[in-house]
């Protein structure tokens, strides 16, 4: 299987990859198919994410979308993060492999259900 220089680059140094105590939102998903599990934290200043992290079980694609996501979302709004599509994450890391594309999708979904989380636990 074919991966791109910058899936090898996330998958051997992850960035982000920690647990977060003081997390204003977590997401956490899993594919039962391929036994990927992944928990996404997010810190939420003014309606911005300032911290994101990452914990992912699973193959090297998934942890390197872990990765990927993470640098992707920091900085933006919460609206703009919640429109980071599966598609964008792949074409992040150069593409992935058909068999892989998957993984795109559960970082996307990590990272909404970790908004979604935040709105739950933070509304006024």
């Amino acid at each position: 299987m074919d991966y791109s220089d910058k899936v090898m680059d996330h998958f051997a140094n992850p960035r982000n990859c920690r647990p977060m105590e003081d997390a204003d939102g977590v997401g956490q998903v899993g594919n039962p198919t391929c036994g990927d599990l992944m928990t996404i934290y997010i810190k939420v200043e003014d309606d911005k994410i300032a911290d994101i992290s990452f914990q992912t079980f699973g193959c090297g694609a998934a942890i390197a979308t872990s990765s990927m996501i993470t640098e992707i979302a920091v900085g933006k709004t919460l609206d703009e993060a919640l429109a980071i599509s599966r598609n964008d994450v792949a074409e992040e890391l150069d593409g992935l492999p058909p068999i892989k594309m998957h993984c795109s999708n559960l970082a996307a979904d990590g990272l909404q259900a970790a908004i979604e989380n935040y709105y739950e636990t933070h509304q006024s």
